[in-house]
């Protein structure tokens, strides 16, 4: 039996030369499947579907018989709402083809169109196929080659943290019950006494009893290993967009960076399935390869990262040292003459008793990529009404039966993007009910139903539930900074002119981005008044790098002048 994914070709006039040109490229890979025509294609579909394959992306050229791709593509997600679909456009016809091919985008008939090759090696146009692809399997196929083995007993809450950690850091992975060949030289590898989860790294280094922070650390460099007596240019708190951005910036421009994450690198961002409206990517990144990418970029320039442990405090050195910083953590401490607070932000708590019970058991805080496939044909609901929610709400649509979002305000339009309410309003297994909260929900073991509250009426009502995501409203943790640190009445860390007057040095505030501490500034959603989007929080990233040059370049005049 061939189970390669299927790549379903739906040719016009151009059929012999789309399919020439994926044959060359893909065949070892994918089965290439072909029709001809809007109904021999969906047939085809129907066919591929009942036969249990997986079919990765479907490609139809713009002319076709009996309509056009766009027609054929639109009924494309009835028949398998995962696929990547895609239009194929000849040259020549392009120009008058682009008002609808945008329209087709703009209601989501289609994921993207493309112009057909038009000769050997087109690079642009395989690169792009090859990225569609590259999302496609990390966000819907098992993978078959994996980095790192974790070993539980089915429904393990803590080996579903250490999965979702994996699918946020782009670590494809095996799952194995303790029970499985396969597992036994692992379990064996932990020795005598080893404690569930057990994780085996891709260095090969087996951990027992682990948790999420554990295997982070692992991964990534444990914070013992930090050195003694050696202080940093830059200390960045959090590697979300905004840590990532200042890391790569501030490493490029031979800073000695060192970035500090107690979560997952990416943060809230890297469990985001796809951000469409990201500066560069027309087609789309997921928040996970953006991290990755991010992450790999400040590396080469040379940028350490410590993760799994908090941050916990920021101290002044010593008066008889250069002037520096301390930022503890559990067991350890970094010395940096700058500090860049980029710790972003966590969801708010329902604060249902019932529903908090189960976080990890159909309940889950944040986008949790790593259980859409596990809501396949299933009742799902998303809290939140922002960009994180709706893009949960569809990426959890291509697998669950049905998706309802949960919303507090009279609609969507008010704090989501518009391309995202769009696109929502195009996914008919999407519903969505504004004015509703979750009042109370359980289950035996797991989520099982909800008591749904109508925020107008006061009315209740009770609905099984599979799964419930809850992307609410931000929640800044700034308790471990310093005292000197001024914060606003919701906790988010002041900067520049925002900082009251009375709190100005010489009558001067603070730089734009900095705090009432000398040296330490803030950028991002941890920021008050900052926009609490991907782009701007990478922006103030980029943006905080001339203001902590100035900083170091006082402060090497002050060790000149002493």
């Amino acid at each position: 039996m061939d189970d390669r994914p299927v790549i379903l070709l739906v040719g016009g006039e151009h059929a012999d030369v789309v399919e020439e040109e994926f044959r060359a490229r893909y065949d070892r890979d994918y089965r290439l499947e072909t029709a001809a025509g809007v109904e021999a294609g969906l047939e085809r579909a129907r066919e591929l579907v009942r036969d249990g394959a997986q079919i990765a992306m479907v490609c139809a050229e713009y002319r076709l018989d009996e309509g056009t791709a766009i027609e054929f593509l639109h009924h494309v997600p009835a028949i398998v709402a995962t696929a990547r679909r895609i239009a194929l456009v000849p040259f020549e016809v392009f120009a008058d083809a682009i008002d609808d091919l945008r329209a087709a985008a703009l209601r989501r008939d289609m994921d993207t169109f493309f112009l057909l090759p038009r000769g050997p090696r087109d690079e642009e146009f395989h690169t792009a196929i090859a990225e569609l692809l590259s999302e496609w399997g990390w966000s819907v196929a098992r993978p078959l080659v994996t980095v790192t083995d974790v070993v539980a007993e089915p429904g393990d809450r803590g080996a579903a943290a250490i999965r979702d950690l994996l699918e946020r850091l782009g670590h494809p992975h095996r799952n194995l019950a303790p029970a499985d060949d396969s597992a036994g030289e692992i379990v064996e590898a932990a020795g005598p006494g080893a404690e569930l989860p057990i994780v085996r790294t891709f260095s090969g280094r087996v951990l027992s009893g682990a948790t999420a922070a554990a295997v982070t650390e692992a991964m990534y460099g444990g914070f013992d290993t930090i050195p003694e007596g050696v202080i940093a240019d830059v200390a960045i708190v959090g590697a979300g967009p905004a840590g990532l951005a200042a890391a790569v910036y501030a490493a490029s421009e031979g800073l000695a960076t060192v970035v500090l994450e107690r979560d997952a690198i990416g943060g809230q961002a890297g469990s985001s399935s796809m951000i469409r409206n990201y500066l560069g990517f027309p087609r789309g990144i997921s928040g996970m390869r953006l991290a990755q990418r991010s992450r790999i970029q400040a590396g080469r320039f040379g940028a350490r990262f410590f993760t799994g442990r908090a941050a916990v405090e920021v101290t002044p050195g010593p008066p008889n040292e250069p002037e520096h910083q301390h930022v503890h953590v559990a067991g350890a401490q970094l010395c940096a003459r700058t500090v860049v607070i980029a710790a972003g932000v966590t969801y708010r708590r329902l604060d249902v008793p019932g529903v908090d019970d189960l976080v990890g058991a159909g309940v889950y805080y944040g986008a949790a990529t790593s259980m859409a496939r596990e809501m396949q044909d299933r009742d799902v609901y998303v809290v939140g009404g922002g960009n994180s929610a709706g893009q949960a709400a569809v990426h959890l649509a291509k697998f669950a039966g049905a998706v309802t979002i949960l919303v507090r305000r009279a609609s969507l339009a008010e704090t989501m993007s518009d391309y995202l309410v769009r696109e929502i309003e195009a996914t008919p297994n999407i519903q969505v009910r504004t004015r509703t909260v979750v009042a109370d929900g359980g289950g035996e073991g797991r989520l099982q139903w909800l008591w749904l509250e109508d925020l107008d009426t006061g009315e209740r009502g009770k609905t099984l539930a599979d799964g419930l995501f809850c992307l609410l409203g931000a929640e800044p943790d700034c308790s471990w900074l310093p005292d000197g640190v001024a914060l606003d009445e919701r906790g988010f860390v002041l900067t520049g002119r925002d900082v009251p007057r009375e709190l100005w040095v010489d009558g001067q505030p603070p730089a734009s981005l900095e705090t009432t501490v000398p040296g330490v500034f803030a950028v991002g959603d941890v920021r008050a008044g900052s926009m609490k989007r991907v782009a701007s929080a990478s922006g103030e990233g980029a943006s905080v790098l001339p203001l902590v040059h100035a900083h170091l370049v006082r402060l090497r005049a002050r060790e000149f002048t002493a």
